[in-house]
C-alpha cells in the first residue's frame, strides 16, 4: 500500500482536497508536510496522538514533515470545534506551554534524526514581526466576509458570538501555510477535522498571493483526520473527566497503560489501527482474538505496550506491567517507591510519624475502620492486609518492617479499598 491506501485502510482519512493528485505527489516526490499544534496547556494529550502518529507516518513513507508550534496562533485562540472563546493567556505563559510542546513532540518525533528528519518551527517567528497593518493588508484583502462566515468553525457560532479575535484566527493559520509554502516548500497541512476550514482558507491564500499565478503552478493540498469517537459515546481521551496526558508527571506511565488497557471490545482494534503501527497482518489476527477470545485481551494489552512504549519508553511500559501484575496478585512487596507512587497516587494517603504502632489503633486513626471495635471485627474476619499479606492478629503492631523502603505501608480492607500509609 503507498501511504494514502494506508491511512485509508487505517481510517485516517476524513476530508482530502484533491485525492488523486496528491496520491501523484506523494508517489512521484518527497514531499514536505506540516501539522499545527497550538500551546493552550503545558502538555499534550492523547488526543493529539494520531496527528503526530500521522507525522512519523509520512516520515516513514519518506516524505519530510514539520511539526509547527502555534506561539503566534496560540496567543489568539482556534474557534474551531468550540461553542464559547477560550481564555487568553499572557504572553509568558503561551511562550512557556509552546517550549514545553515542542519538547514534548520532539521527544516523539525525535527532531533531527534519520534522512529526513521531523522539522520543528513556531509560527510566532514571523506572525510576531506582522504589524495589524500588515496582517489587513498581506492577508486580509484576500478573503471575503462571506467567505470567513461560511467557515463551520466561524458560522458554529455567530449565534453565541464570536469576537473580532477569533473570527481573525484563519487569516492567522492561513499566514502560516503560505509562508511555509515559500520558505520550506510545503505542499501539504494535515489536522483534525474542525481544522478544514482553516486549511482550505491557507490553500486559497497561497493562490491568491502568487504575483503571475498564470505562470507559478500551485500545488497545495490538505488532509483531516476523523474525529476519534468512543463506542460508548463518551469522549475519547479522558477518564474519570480527568485528560489523559503525554507528561508523566500529569499521568503517570501506570495510568497511561491502563487506560488503554482498559479499551472497550468494539473500539479497541480501531485504535490499534489509528495509534500503531502494527501491520495490516498483526492487527487482522488480534482483530481475530477480539472476535474469538475477548475475556484474554490480548489485543488490549498489545495496545497499551505499544502506546506506553511510544509515548514513555520500554522501562516505563515494564513498570507499568510490574504495577499491573504485582496489583492482581497482591505481591505488592516487590514494588520500588516509584512504583507504589504511581499504582496508588489515587488512593487515600495518610501520614503517620515513624513509630510503632497497634494494627487496631491505625485502622480507627486513618479511618479504615470507624471504631475499634469494627477495626478488631475487621481484622479477626480477615478483611486486613497488610502489604498484600492478611493480618488476622487483633494485637499486631506496624513496626519498621512493615514499611517498604522504611516509606511505605499499604493496607488494604476487603478486596478494594487501599489506603496509603506515608512514614516519610
Amino acid at each position: 500500500m503507498n501511504i494514502l491506501e494506508e491511512l485509508e485502510w487505517r481510517g485516517l482519512i476524513n476530508q482530502v482536497t484533491d485525492r488523486e493528485g496528491l496520491e501523484d505527489l506523494l508517489n512521484t516526490q518527497s514531499v514536505t508536510l506540516y501539522c499545527g499544534f497550538d500551546p493552550t496547556a503545558d502538555s499534550l494529550h492523547i488526543g493529539h496522538l494520531v496527528p503526530i502518529v500521522m507525522l512519523k507516518r509520512f516520515q516513514k513513507a519518506g516524505h519530510k514533515p514539520i511539526a509547527l508550534v502555534g506561539g503566534g496562533t496560540g496567543m489568539i485562540g482556534d474557534p474551531s470545534g468550540r461553542s464559547a472563546e477560550r481564555s487568553l493567556n499572557t504572553a509568558d505563559v503561551v511562550m512557556g506551554y509552546a517550549n514545553s510542546i515542542q519538547e514534548q513532540i520532539g521527544r516523539l518525533v525525535k527532531f533531527g534524526e534519520g534522512e529526513n528528519p521531523v522539522v520543528s518551527r513556531n509560527n510566532h517567528d514571523w506572525l510576531s514581526n506582522m504589524t495589524f497593518i500588515d496582517v489587513l493588508r498581506d492577508a486580509g484583502k484576500h478573503f471575503s466576509i462571506n467567505y470567513m462566515l461560511a467557515k463551520e468553525s466561524v458560522s458554529s457560532r455567530i449565534e453565541s458570538g464570536i469576537t473580532y479575535t477569533e473570527f481573525s484566527y484563519m487569516l492567522l493559520q492561513s499566514i502560516d501555510y503560505m509562508k511555509l509554502y515559500e520558505e520550506e516548500n510545503v505542499q501539504l497541512q494535515i489536522g483534525g477535522s474542525d481544522q478544514w476550514g482553516n486549511i482550505t482558507a491557507g490553500m486559497e491564500m497561497i493562490r491568491r498571493t502568487r504575483e503571475n499565478p498564470e505562470e507559478e503552478e500551485v500545488n497545495v493540498f490538505g488532509l483531516t483526520v476523523p474525529l476519534i469517537t468512543k463506542a460508548d459515546g463518551t469522549k475519547f481521551g479522558k477518564t474519570a473527566g480527568n485528560a489523559i496526558w503525554l507528561d508523566p508527571e500529569k499521568t503517570t506511565p501506570y495510568e497511561f497503560y491502563q487506560f488503554w488497557i482498559n479499551t472497550d471490545d468494539r473500539d479497541v482494534v480501531k485504535f490499534l489501527r489509528y495509534f500503531t503501527f502494527l501491520s495490516k497482518e498483526e492487527i487482522e489476527e488480534l482483530e481475530k482474538e477480539v472476535e474469538t477470545q475477548p475475556e484474554k485481551r490480548v489485543a488490549q494489552r498489545r495496545l497499551a505496550e505499544e502506546m506506553t512504549k511510544m509515548v514513555h519508553s520500554e522501562e516505563a511500559l515494564e513498570q507499568a506491567i510490574r504495577i499491573s501484575e504485582a496489583l492482581f496478585s497482591g505481591n505488592i512487596k516487590e514494588l520500588s517507591i516509584s512504583e507504589i507512587e504511581q499504582g496508588f497516587k489515587d488512593v487515600p494517603t495518610h501520614a503517620l510519624d515513624k513509630e510503632d504502632i497497634g494494627l487496631v489503633d491505625l485502622l480507627v486513626q486513618t479511618k479504615i475502620s470507624p471504631s475499634k471495635r469494627q477495626a478488631r471485627e475487621d481484622i479477626s474476619n480477615g478483611a486486613i492486609y497488610i502489604n498484600g499479606e492478611r493480618q488476622q492478629d487483633v494485637a499486631y503492631t506496624i513496626t519498621a518492617n512493615d514499611r517498604i523502603e522504611d516509606v511505605f505501608t499499604i493496607i488494604r480492607r476487603g478486596k478494594k479499598k487501599y489506603t496509603l500509609i506515608d512514614f516519610s
